[in-house]
């Protein structure tokens, strides 16, 4: 759908011009991935190196005896992670693979928005001579594609999410 970017304009007759004159309105389109709300990252065993250590500060002799605090390392990224807060290592080191998998899903968003400010940059103006493609109502029917210079006269089916012809144009022609 990387072909549908860009800047789309329709010409009619408004329904709410008393006089009924044609008008031309312009709409900025973007296609976006869609995205799982419930993302779990996955960490590998292979791709993590658990250390563990005395934890530091106040905790009396406990503190001196066991190797309570956990540092993970993930391999493939570099990010570091610690945890020395309670007395148990199981539960230092569950917080310490919660802010892993925190810190990776940052570094993941991170990455997604990359992407997303590419595709903005890339935005022209909402004006004459920057549309993709022209949606004429009136005076005559048709639904032309600036790019490839594809053509049809079944505005209604275009309107109604029949775009399989101008995608296959532009695909043909490498538009996107």
């Amino acid at each position: 759908m990387r072909a549908e970017i860009g800047v789309h304009r329709l010409v009619r007759i408004s329904p709410f011009d008393s006089q009924k004159r044609r008008h031309t309105s312009f709409a900025s389109v973007f296609v976006y991935a869609e995205i799982d709300e419930e993302i779990e990252i996955e960490v590998l065993s292979d791709d993590i190196r658990v250390d563990t250590f005395r934890a530091s500060g106040a905790g009396g002799q406990h503190v001196n005896t066991t190797d309570s605090a956990v540092r993970i390392t993930h391999t493939p990224s570099g990010i570091v992670v610690q945890c020395q807060n309670e007395r148990s290592q199981h539960k230092n080191k569950a917080t310490a693979m919660k802010m892993l998998k925190a810190q990776l899903f940052d570094l993941q968003q991170n990455e997604l928005n990359k992407e997303k400010n590419l595709q903005i940059s890339k935005k022209q103006e909402n004006a004459w001579g920057s549309q993709i493609r022209s949606y004429i109502l009136h005076p005559y029917q048709l639904v032309k594609d600036h790019r490839t210079n594809w053509e049809s006269g079944n505005t209604q089916a275009v309107l109604n999410g029949e775009l399989n012809d101008f995608i296959k144009a532009a695909l043909s022609n490498k538009v996107c």
